[in-house]
């Protein structure tokens, strides 16, 4: 095999490589002739069917199989002899390889970059720290309370009041596609649009913006027809933006009654006492606390690493990560649901702000991955386990299909992996790092801007 350097300019490489038309002929008879001796062919005995006619029956499929091996073999030889840690699958361009011919093709790679170590004793980092205040325990009892509220029949006859919570049936409609006027005609029923014996909180929320209030004063008995419009950003692509029609009526009017916060409400949802149901609350708050505190200290890490990163990083990962970036930012576009700060930017500007953002979070994932490898940081099966468990705890009934399915699909259970991998790696280096502690109301550490990861 020959092979020719074109190209060695930053992280890519290039190569001409030739194979003897030689080797690519003694690869292809030996596969003939191993496939001589199982072929079936009417006429002939098996082992006894004529070369001539094995070639002419198999040879094209054989030598494409033999190009396609030889190509591979040689690609792997030249990573292997050049000590190259290409950084994707190297692009190859074929130039000759009939009958016959020397097989020549050109091989285009980027390699992995030198990734220089920083200096983690010289970042400095600030923890914040936050502690729920009794106010806020009471304020989510009083949701606790709020969600195990029961409704209970409102005996005299009057018009419902915001609050009230009124039984009704309801029939939706929509307005069909070029339809300009009111007749009956013009509306249709949409799939979801109908419900019977639905209880809806006059002025509560949860339903399309104007519904709820419209049926304040609405008696049991009463039909009423409400129009609404459906928000731009509705998870229903034929409804988004849509105006529709519900005609509902009234069956009962209830109200609701939420249960005071003591030992009994406690009782019911399983505490001992309101004592260990307010122990319980607290210590939820401050594990919502405590993680977002590490997610903004992880956040300030990253930023740090940032700065101190400036190599170089391979033009493919980046493309291929801004591509999947501006998939979404166009489906974004196309749904009108960009960012505050996106809106008003041209595409020119947004490109270059998500390729930048793409740049960023390939150069930190190669970083991270080389802090891990350097220091032997590794996810231990156990670990891994562990993992894949509460994933399938999401899927109740589904756990051991959804076990199954990561023991088969290796990609699937390294999806898992990464993160794992990348909290060791940020809790290797904040051990390192110089990290001072802060004490805050709640109301700062929340305040914060809105963490993000290396992935994000």
């Amino acid at each position: 095999m020959q092979v020719t350097e074109l190209e060695s300019a930053g992280l890519k490489r290039a190569f001409t490589v030739v194979v003897p038309a030689g080797q690519i002929a003694e690869q292809r008879d030996k596969r003939l002739a191993a496939l001589a001796k199982d072929v079936r062919i009417p006429g002939f005995r098996p082992g006894k069917v004529p070369a001539a006619i094995i070639r002419q029956r198999y040879g094209a499929a054989v030598m494409s199989e033999v190009l396609e091996q030889s190509v591979g073999d040689a690609i792997r030889q030249v990573i292997s002899d050049r000590g190259l840690r290409p950084a994707l699958q190297p692009k190859v361009e074929l130039k000759s390889g009939g009958e016959g011919q020397d097989l020549e093709f050109r091989m285009d790679v980027e390699v992995m970059p030198e990734v220089p170590m920083p200096d983690f004793g010289a970042i400095e980092l600030e923890r914040l720290k936050a502690s729920p205040t009794d106010e806020q325990v009471d304020k989510a009892l009083a949701a606790i309370a709020e969600r195990n509220r029961t409704l209970e029949d409102i005996p005299e006859s009057r018009p419902a009041a915001k609050g009230d919570v009124v039984v009704c049936d309801f029939t939706g409609r929509r307005r069909k596609e070029g339809a300009g006027d009111d007749s009956p005609e013009a509306w249709e029923a949409f799939p979801g649009g109908s419900a019977s014996d639905m209880p809806i909180e006059v002025g509560g929320s949860g339903f399309i913006p104007g519904f709820t209030e419209q049926l304040e004063g609405i008696v049991p008995g009463e039909t009423r027809t409400i129009t609404v419009t459906f928000p731009a950003e509705y998870g229903v692509p034929d409804l988004a933006g849509k105006e529709a029609r519900f005609e509902v009526t009234a069956k009962a009017l209830k109200r609701p009654v939420v249960p005071p916060v003591d030992d009994e409400l406690a009782k019911k949802i399983g505490f001992e006492d309101l004592s260990k149901l307010r122990d319980f609350v607290r210590q939820q708050i401050q594990g919502e606390y405590d993680a977002l505190s590490r997610m903004r200290l992880k956040r300030a890490l990253l930023d740090k690493l940032a700065e101190q990163a400036s190599f170089a990083v391979p033009e493919g990962m980046v493309e291929a990560e801004f591509a999947q970036i501006w998939q979404r930012v166009e489906a974004d576009l196309k749904a009108g649901r960009l960012d505050e700060e996106d809106r008003g930017k041209d595409e020119e500007a947004l490109r270059a702000e998500y390729r930048g953002i793409a740049e960023r979070r390939i150069r930190l994932g190669l970083l991270l991955a080389e802090i891990g490898r350097t220091n032997n940081i590794q996810v231990a099966p156990e670990e891994l386990a562990r993992a894949m468990r509460q994933e399938a705890a999401r899927y109740p009934g589904q756990e051991q299909q959804v076990m199954e399915f990561f023991r088969r699909t290796p990609q699937a259970a390294e999806g898992l992996r990464a993160p794992i991998f990348e909290e060791k790696v940020v809790d290797f280096m904040l051990e390192l790092a110089k990290v001072t502690e802060r004490e805050v109301a709640p109301e700062e550490l929340t305040a914060a801007p809105a963490p993000q990861t290396a992935a994000a």
